[in-house]
């Protein structure tokens, strides 16, 4: 295993300590494993909060400033944060507004902050927890009961993240986080597995000439191994896969060509056009396009494409204002 690491215990640690230095713009408690905007709590805004486990950077502390999260609680890699963690994360950014808790379909995740809403009601703040579940490639897979939530949660954060910088009561930021999370679809490739640090091993084997198509962004299987395939059948393959669940026809849509953490990016640039390609001979047209590795899994290879259909207010608010370390425009 060669990684940029000091030791496999402290990879998290030493990571929020890296984010602290760079990002002045957040406060980074390393003991409570918090990550919130310097100018939380934000007077009568509703606090938006997220999580989950780190290796999927910049999901979900890179996404922490102006018009997203106000707070996320990594967990360690691959693996949920704890209630505790949660409850920390909340209790430091909501006020009388409340909370929204946006939660990957993924049975820990959710577990584990449907326990930090509980106990932070006991607190007296409010919480509307919002499970995302948008990749299309299979049901009750591992790790999940119904579908995984993937590339789809950053759509639900921006939007979501956007309403709430508005002003918006606690109701409706909810409720076009539901909405938007209902427009999304997701479709992930893998070229090759990742290894999990304290493991020291790769999550899966690939024989040379093979991809899984539909992995999770933890390892988990797909739909298939098939053997190897160009950029345009990959993109094929995944746009299908949506366009059988969600119809693309006629639709306008904000896509993300998502890198999965290590695919350059002039080969996820290959498969952007590939999209175009596919979206045009479809009859959908493209109305944003976000490129570049947002959602990932430590170091594998491979693509996803995400696509949410929107509608003229949706698409306003994707195109607010935000500031975060990872995705930033209009400020």
């Amino acid at each position: 295993m060669r990684k940029l690491i000091n030791a496999p215990s402290d990879v998290v640690a030493d990571a929020l300590r890296g984010l602290a230095a760079a990002h002045p713009s957040l406060r980074v408690d390393t003991d409570a494993r918090t990550v919130v905007r310097a100018d939380a709590p934000v007077a009568g805004k509703v606090a938006l909060v997220s999580g989950g486990g780190s290796g999927h950077e910049p999901l979900h502390a890179g996404f922490v400033g102006y018009g997203m999260l106000d707070a996320a609680a990594p967990g360690e890699v691959f693996t949920s944060p704890t209630p505790d963690q949660i409850l920390a994360a909340t209790l430091a950014v909501a006020g009388e507004a409340g909370a929204v808790h946006i939660v990957k379909n993924y049975t820990g995740d959710v577990m584990n902050f449907k326990m930090a809403a509980e106990l932070a009601d006991d607190e007296d703040v409010q919480v509307e927890q919002v499970v995302v579940d948008d990749d299309v490639a299979v049901v009750d897979s591992t790790y999940t009961a119904g579908r995984r939530g993937t590339g789809g949660t950053l759509f639900v954060e921006k939007i979501a993240g956007a309403l709430a910088e508005d002003g918006a009561p606690l109701a409706a930021v909810a409720g076009v986080a539901r909405e938007v999370n209902q427009r999304s679809r997701s479709f992930g490739v893998a070229l090759s597995p990742c290894t999990v640090p304290a493991a020291g091993r790769p999550t899966f084997e690939l024989a040379d000439g093979e991809m899984e198509l539909g992995i999770g962004i933890h390892g988990e299987p797909g739909r298939e191994r098939v053997k190897a395939a160009t950029a345009r059948e990959i993109v094929a393959a995944s746009l299908d896969a949506i366009d059988a669940d969600m119809p693309l026809a006629g639709q306008e849509l904000i896509v993300l060509v998502n890198g999965m953490g290590g695919t350059p990016l002039i080969e996820q640039y290959v498969a952007a056009g590939a999209v175009a390609d596919w979206l045009a001979d479809h009859r959908a047209t493209a109305v944003r396009t976000l490129v570049g590795p947002y959602v990932t899994s430590l170091e594998m290879a491979g693509c996803m494409v995400s696509v949410c259909r929107v509608t003229p207010e949706l698409l306003r608010f994707w195109d607010a204002p935000v500031e975060t370390p990872a995705l930033r425009w209009g400020r």
